[in-house]
């Protein structure tokens, strides 16, 4: 199991935030950990450790006066270690190539995929043949409602009426090179993970897949390790002490890493 670290970047600023809380009105989310490092900082970090693959995320709309501080963040992360880590947020056919060329290993999307609730395989076709499938990550990112969960875009904040299933994770799987997915009813909480969720991953993934959402301790870790079969990897944000949390970074990449 692979530990892939994150960037997150809202306001312009590195941040940690309830994953349920956000919202486009006013740029407003409630806030786990502002950091006073900038984005490049972390990417290094990071570099400095091996730690490939890990993710970048813009939580502002392009409509958002904060949009260009985010990009202008995230882009320099991707400088700070070029063609290692992914980013998502905004991504569109048309800009996917110009994230690759600033240094992106990988690009990551949800909205423009899952349009008006549903699956456009047409864009997704589009999507595939502009950054080819093996830098492609989908961001299945969900939430529950009524028992199931189901795939949610617009920074977590619309249900789209597409249910993570087997035949869901089969299908999509054939797109991309891997698969993000944040249990956003338990982001930023350290309250414990989606269990049903990661049962399901670990079961039916066919491309490798990164969880996120409520690891709070270092249970949680051992537990999605042994469950997953070493088929699942994870993030961790607003838990971790290198944003403030309870769980030290040396020893989660410890337990991530066997040990």
């Amino acid at each position: 199991m692979e530990f892939r670290p994150c960037i997150d970047i809202h306001n312009g600023k590195v941040k940690q935030i309830v994953g349920g809380s956000l919202r486009d009105t006013g740029d407003a989310a409630a806030e786990n950990f502002v950091s006073e490092k900038d984005a490049a900082w972390y990417a290094s970090l990071y570099r400095s450790l091996d730690l490939p693959n890990g993710h970048i995320i813009l939580l502002n709309p392009p409509s958002s006066p904060y949009y260009e501080a985010t990009r202008e963040q995230a882009f320099a992360a991707l400088r700070a270690w070029p063609g290692a880590m992914q980013i998502g947020g905004g991504i569109t056919a048309e800009n996917a190539a110009d994230c690759l060329d600033a240094g992106a290993g990988h690009v990551i999307v949800t909205s423009y995929v899952f349009r008006e609730g549903r699956i456009d395989w047409e864009r997704l076709e589009r999507l595939k043949a502009e950054t080819g499938r093996e830098h492609l990550v989908l961001d299945l990112s969900c939430r529950s409602r009524d028992g199931s969960y189901y795939i949610v875009t617009d920074r977590w904040q619309r249900f789209t009426d597409v249910e993570v299933t087997a035949e869901t994770l089969s299908t999509l799987a054939s797109f991309c090179d891997e698969f993000l997915i944040h249990a956003a009813d338990v982001e930023g909480r350290a309250a414990g993970v989606e269990r049903p969720l990661v049962k399901l991953l670990a079961e039916h993934t066919e491309v490798p897949v990164t969880y996120a959402g409520g690891i709070g301790s270092y249970e949680d870790l051992r537990w999605i390790r042994e469950t997953g079969h070493g088929r699942l990897h994870v993030t961790i944000g607003s838990a971790l002490d290198l944003f403030g949390g309870g769980l030290a970074f040396e020893e989660v990449l410890r337990i991530c890493r066997g040990a």
